[in-house]
């Protein structure tokens, strides 16, 4: 007989045993994991269903308050601002007439009533105002800053900002922006944006026509005198007043929607 070969009778019932006694072995497991939730219903941590916390793409860049990004200016202050305009800036950025892909993502999915939700809650809102820095400019381009902000220039045909962003150059209700508490960099670079129809509103567009207006020096001087105002004590838009806020022909068309 071969010593290192055993019978085959053997064999199969050494390995019956093997089985039976890994199956017995098993059953405590068994029992241990039936008496284990799945995965699958291990209960989730609620999250609440607060308007604060639906905005929280919003504020995590333009603040809790919508007081924007202090220091750089990179994110506008929205605190304040018509509902109106907030709630049509939103739907831009939904349409493509505004192109910021952070912003066009997070709107993608809105709905006109949620949208309208956010703009009313930080038209609401008060925040305290954050200086941001502004460029060392020559007193020749400051005052050429003011005039263009305060009275415009009628041999290029650019009306004053005051004209359409109201005395304190806090907004007109019912939906154009106010510019005060903008920073030098966030005004340049908007100015520049309607330049490039990367930001647009609805026909006729009143500020990309006054931005192909401004020469290059213009947008500096705007920027840099806007950036330095001291901000009024109340930030909100102003009621509309036609005798006040007479806009040129080119935009009555648009002057309920001016961006």
């Amino acid at each position: 007989m071969n010593w290192f070969v055993e019978p085959r009778s053997a064999v199969s019932r050494r390995a019956s045993r093997a089985v039976i006694a890994l199956l017995v072995a098993c059953v405590p497991c068994a029992a241990v994991w039936a008496a284990d939730p799945a995965p699958a219903t291990v209960a989730q941590a609620a999250v609440p269903d607060t308007l604060q916390q639906r905005i929280k793409a919003c504020t995590t860049c333009h603040g809790v308050h919508g007081e924007g990004s202090p220091g750089s200016g990179v994110f506008p202050r929205l605190a304040g601002k018509p509902a109106a305009y907030l709630a049509q800036q939103l739907a831009y950025f939904q349409d493509g007439l505004r192109k910021y892909a952070p912003m066009e993502y997070t709107v993608r999915q809105l709905s006109p009533a949620y949208m309208e939700e956010i703009a009313a809650y930080f038209s609401a809102q008060e925040a305290p105002y954050h200086a941001s820095p502004v460029p060392s400019v020559s007193a020749a381009v400051m005052e050429r800053g003011k005039q263009l902000v305060e009275r415009g220039d009628s041999t290029r045909g650019i009306p004053s900002c005051v004209s359409c962003h109201g005395e304190r150059l806090t907004g007109v209700e019912p939906a154009i922006p106010g510019l005060a508490g903008l920073s030098y960099d966030y005004v340049s670079a908007q100015i520049g944006s309607w330049r490039t129809h990367t930001r647009a509103a609805k026909s006729p567009d009143c500020m990309a026509i006054v931005a192909t207006r401004l020469r290059d020096s213009d947008i500096t001087a705007v920027a840099a005198w806007l950036g330095g105002l001291p901000p009024p004590t109340d930030m909100h838009a102003q009621p509309a007043d036609p005798q006040k806020h007479t806009l040129p022909g080119w935009c009555v068309a648009a002057a309920g929607a001016t961006p």
